[in-house]
């Protein structure tokens, strides 16, 4: 097993991507704290990775409220003395055109998308620099490295989350801790589901693999990136998108 006996914190883990990577975690032996805002839904997640055999405890809390962080790794820490990856997967997309962008799109999108990462990151950094080791993952976006039309909010919020990828990558490499992103193309969610089929097809059409990815295939990135396969890599954007052009 790549992560036996690690531990990881997931954030965003209760559906989707965020949910696989859990789930490939704690596949490859990892104590995995699973993140979300409702208490209910990670208890039920939990439950379901407990009851499958594998390891998991409950992170409850807003990852875009400070305050809501720093209460929730003071409950960590009575928990487990130790954290070996930090995958930041918590996220929203909320799509307007520039004219029609309110303040509120705005700033629920980076509250969320970035600020959440620097929080995160904060405290998951103190901890692991104590065993001077650690892997910090952000999910990024193919959106954050190329851009898109009606997506200059989120767009840019992704962007941020890749700024701050490899700056933190050049702060913390002296402790020990590599920082790197995975930046997804279309993916198989329910939010991808919930599109046009028109759009749907476009999509797909724009990828040279010509299909959707799935939640796993992200998942495998980032247990690599977790793992000590990639023990000399920090600072990199890896885009998992099936050869997706926008």
């Amino acid at each position: 097993m790549l992560l036996k006996d690690k531990v990881a914190i997931v954030t965003g883990a209760t559906r989707g991507i965020g949910f696989a990577i859990a789930k490939q975690l704690c596949q490859q032996g990892a104590l995995v704290f699973i993140n979300g805002r409702d208490a209910d839904k990670v208890a039920a997640v939990v439950s379901e990775l407990t009851l499958e055999g594998f390891s998991a405890e409950a992170f409850v809390c807003d990852v875009s409220d400070a305050d809501s962080v720093k209460n929730a790794f003071r409950l960590f820490i009575k928990k487990s003395k130790r954290l070996d990856v930090l995958v930041n997967n918590a996220g929203i997309l909320d799509d307007a055109l520039i004219g029609m962008v309110t303040q509120k799109q705005i700033v629920s999108t980076f509250t969320i998308n970035t600020f959440s990462v620097l929080y995160m990151s904060q405290y998951a950094s103190r901890i692991m620099a104590r065993n001077k080791s650690g892997s910090i993952v952000n999910i990024a976006s193919i959106i954050g490295t190329n851009g898109n039309r009606g997506q200059a909010v989120y767009g840019g919020s992704k962007a941020a989350v890749i700024g701050i990828t490899k700056s933190l990558a050049k702060e913390l490499a002296v402790s020990g801790i590599r920082v790197n992103a995975v930046a997804p193309g279309f993916i198989d969610t329910d939010m991808a589901r919930s599109i046009p089929d028109d759009v749907f097809s476009e999509r797909v059409n724009s990828v040279a693999m010509q299909r959707i990815g799935t939640p796993e295939e992200i998942a495998g990135t980032v247990t690599f990136l977790s793992s000590n396969l990639s023990e000399y890599v920090t600072g990199q954007v890896i885009g998992v998108d099936g050869g997706m052009l926008i």
